[in-house]
């Protein structure tokens, strides 16, 4: 019986990640999933790709989410600090690969402290209540600052593969957090299961497939040290995970159809199932 091994949120894009037992499912993910965004002073989105230190910054929310704490221990500056969450204050435009969102800048303290660990001047947002995003792919859905979908799942047995690929290239071994996933999937045998699931029901929760997940240098960061760490993942997944319409694919893209609750050990089930699209 294929099950949740791993439930994880990313409040700040681009930042560390949250595990976490339970979660509650929203329409936009995980609940404060990429609710907030580090930008340039122009409000210009702040990713890995550029900004692998971002990887450092471990962000916590406070259960009401109305408290922020941003930590990056063992360095220069002050290693951690805390800031009322705003939701009411004036929104200012921001992109996020190009498109025009809004946020509400979340004050002076935070940007003082992100410009400091990052070495370049930068704000810190939040997506506010009126946020309406409708996201691309198979099923219509809503995200706040992700790339794309609500939801991005990956199973343990389609890691294990490529980490079969990567030792017969002598290469070591690289883990889970490479991906950033949502939701980690183990039980399904055979690698890349997430590929054909196009309804998944999770306890009371229901995800319906939007796309596969396209890969891009950001995994190539070492997520413990900030850094970029050399051309793989992505030397070995382009012999032999390219997808049909460019790119390197490796999980899947997912939005929401039915909110509620969800915990590691509960049961997956797909009720759909597709053909794969690489």
């Amino acid at each position: 019986m294929a099950r949740v091994v791993e439930l994880l949120s990313y409040p700040i894009k681009g930042c560390a990640g949250v595990s976490t037992h339970d979660a509650v499912l929203t329409s936009a993910g995980l609940a404060h999933d990429r609710s907030f965004m580090v930008t340039s002073e122009d409000g210009v989105y702040r990713t890995q790709r550029r900004y692998p230190r971002l990887a450092l910054i471990h962000p916590g929310l406070s259960a009401d989410g109305e408290r922020l704490t941003l930590r990056a221990p063992g360095r220069p500056y002050t290693p951690e600090i805390d800031i009322d969450v705003d939701t009411l204050g004036p929104r200012r435009d921001v992109d996020l690969f190009g498109a025009p969102f809004t946020g509400i800048d979340q004050g002076d303290e935070a940007a003082a402290w992100l410009s400091e660990v990052l070495g370049e001047p930068s704000r810190l947002v939040r997506v506010p209540p009126e946020h309406d995003r409708i996201t691309d792919g198979r099923t219509p859905g809503t995200s706040g600052y992700a790339d794309s979908s609500a939801v991005h799942v990956l199973s343990r047995s389609t890691l294990d593969l490529l980490n079969e690929r990567l030792s017969e290239r002598g290469a070591p071994a690289l883990p889970m957090d490479r991906f950033r996933p949502n939701i980690v999937i183990g039980g399904w045998d055979a690698p890349h299961t997430e590929d054909r699931a196009r309804r998944i029901t999770i306890a009371d929760t229901e995800l319906g497939y939007t796309k596969l997940a396209i890969r891009c240098v950001v995994t190539t960061v070492d997520q413990q040290a900030g850094t970029k760490a050399g051309p793989e993942p992505l030397r070995t997944l382009a012999t032999y995970r390219r997808a049909a319409e460019g790119g390197l694919a490796f999980g899947t893209k997912y939005a929401v159809l039915r909110t509620g609750k969800l915990s590691v050990g509960d049961e997956v089930h797909v009720t759909v199932w597709g053909e794969p699209e690489l």
